[in-house]
């Protein structure tokens, strides 16, 4: 039966110090077999696990988010793929923001329809028809600036019939523009009406940015040069504005996962310059609480390697533990499982001196070794939660009281039920994820390519039971350990217990 260890005991005697030292043994030997694991196979997954836990980072203000990612898009490489991503994501959700800049650059515009008859039938073909009130896009457009100046460019209309339609007819009769010949007469503007392309009524069909959507890529590319090459300050304030505007988790989503280990690490050593951890913070009340105490503090003193590996077993235990299962990690699998088997059982006494030796190492040490072992717990309880039984079996040997969910009677460490429930304002990371940012989870985000699609998969790893042999159906409990605020099944058990016991000892540990 695994021992959770989730209460903080008083002073104890007799301790075993040769089961200390083994189980600081075990710690280093699990690191060493992770670390080789997601430097290898597992790399990309790792990384893609940062970035969502980078993603949730809450006490940055809006000032900082946008100061961080600017200096993100300055540094070296990013013009192509940070600064690209950042202006698809612009065009998709705040076009406008970039149209009222294009409609101003018509020789940007002249350059965009030149010798393209497919973007000009797109944007300058809808004319109204019999029945309908005004024409549409460009072509309400040329409509406007063709009667307004009907005396300079008439003539550059041409008509479909034998002969060409009058100003006076075409005023009354509007549906006749359909008989325009669209390619031509645009072609006309672009060699003998300059005025067109710089006037007010194609900026204001311009302005909307809906034209964006016609080739995205090519507007990029034009945005690009603006911002890095004539350093348009039109440009860049549109940028500026939106990562004020834009969810800090929507730009690490999208963005971060672009980016190369260099860096990323620089920009998480920047963001840790940036945040300023709050009291909710030391009290772990979000998944990222541990990240954002760490990189506050010691942001310039530890490797991209420990931050993937402090982020796998204190955040990703579920999703570790399935990589480590795939058959690719078939050998260092093994190599772990004959690490488990030889677990010593660790008595109240023995933990407690093991956790007085962690506080006196630094932050990033500390987390890592209480990471460490919370993961060994995650590994064991994944192992023993196989049914029902086992796991009421599991939760009355370690104190913690719990209710079936489909019922009401709460059930104490003895086994014996009562009807009531005790009020408790305790609120511990695990219970408050599901809880908070729980919309931003669930909402529905635009995906830019396959990345984004394998970012979510990834993002969702763990709300199936992967390869436990557990199915959900199988019993689901209310825990004391997050005052009975959520329903736990077989398959989350040992994911919760392992993330309460980091939280217990960490906030004993550093927060006292």
């Amino acid at each position: 039966m695994v021992k959770l260890f989730l209460q903080v005991p008083a002073e104890c005697d007799s301790v075993n110090t040769a089961a200390v030292e083994e189980r600081k043994t075990l710690f280093r030997n699990v690191e060493s077999i992770i670390k080789s694991v997601t430097r290898s196979a597992g790399r990309y997954e790792a990384r893609l696990w940062l970035c969502a836990t980078v993603s949730l980072v809450h006490s940055l203000s809006y000032r900082g988010q946008r100061d961080l990612f600017l200096d993100l898009l300055e540094m070296k490489n990013s013009r192509r793929d940070v600064a690209a991503r950042l202006l698809r994501m612009i065009f998709d959700k705040k076009p406008k923001m970039v149209g009222s800049i294009l409609a101003r650059k018509g020789h940007m515009l002249e350059e965009f329809f030149r010798g393209n008859p497919k973007r000009i039938m797109q944007w300058f073909g809808h004319f109204a028809v019999t029945g309908e009130s005004t024409h549409k896009k460009g072509a309400k457009a040329l409509s406007q600036f063709a009667f307004v100046n009907r005396d300079m460019c008439w003539e550059e209309l041409e008509w479909k019939g034998k002969h060409g339609q009058s100003p006076a007819v075409v005023a009354t009769k509007p549906h006749y523009f359909r008989d325009l010949d669209v390619l031509q007469t645009v072609e006309n503007f672009l060699e003998y009406v300059p005025d067109f392309w710089s006037s007010d009524e194609l900026a204001n069909s311009i302005k909307d940015g809906e034209i964006l959507q016609i080739d995205a890529e090519y507007f990029v590319d034009q945005f690009l040069y603006l911002m890095y090459e004539e350093n348009s300050k039109d440009a860049w304030h549109a940028v500026e504005d939106f990562l004020m505007d834009e969810q800090f988790s929507s730009l690490c989503q999208h963005l971060l996962i672009h980016l190369d280990e260099h860096r990323l690490l620089d920009f998480l050593k920047s963001l840790g310059k940036l945040i300023n951890p709050t009291l909710q913070c030391k009290e772990l009340a979000f998944p990222c609480c541990w990240l954002e105490v760490l990189l506050s503090g010691h942001c310039d003193h530890i490797s991209f390697d420990d931050l993937v590996l402090l982020n796998c077993v204190i955040a990703k235990g579920r999703q570790l533990w399935r990589l480590m299962n795939d058959e690719e990690q078939h050998e260092e699998w093994g190599q772990m499982e004959e690490l488990l088997k030889g677990v010593n059982h660790l008595t109240d006494a023995d933990h407690f001196a093991l956790m007085k030796e962690l506080v006196e190492t630094e932050l990033p040490d500390m987390l890592k070794w209480i990471g460490i072992q919370s993961w060994v717990i995650f590994c064991d309880l994944s192992k023993e939660c196989k049914s029902g039984d086992s796991c009421e079996s599991l939760f009355s040997r370690n104190k913690i009281e719990f209710q079936k969910a489909d019922d009401y009677s709460l059930v104490q460490n003895d086994g014996f039920s009562i009807s009531h429930m005790h009020d408790t304002d305790d609120e511990d990371l695990t219970g408050s994820r599901h809880k908070r940012r729980k919309g931003n989870r669930r909402r529905k985000r635009h995906r830019y390519d396959s990345d984004e699609d394998k970012l979510d998969e990834l993002l969702e790893l763990g709300s199936s039971d992967g390869k436990n042999g557990v199915e959900s159906q199988r019993g689901s409990w209310r825990l004391s350990t997050d005052g009975f605020s959520a329903s736990w099944d077989i398959a989350d058990i040992p994911d919760h217990l392992s993330t309460y016991y980091f939280t217990v000892w960490v906030k004993w540990a550093c927060f006292r």
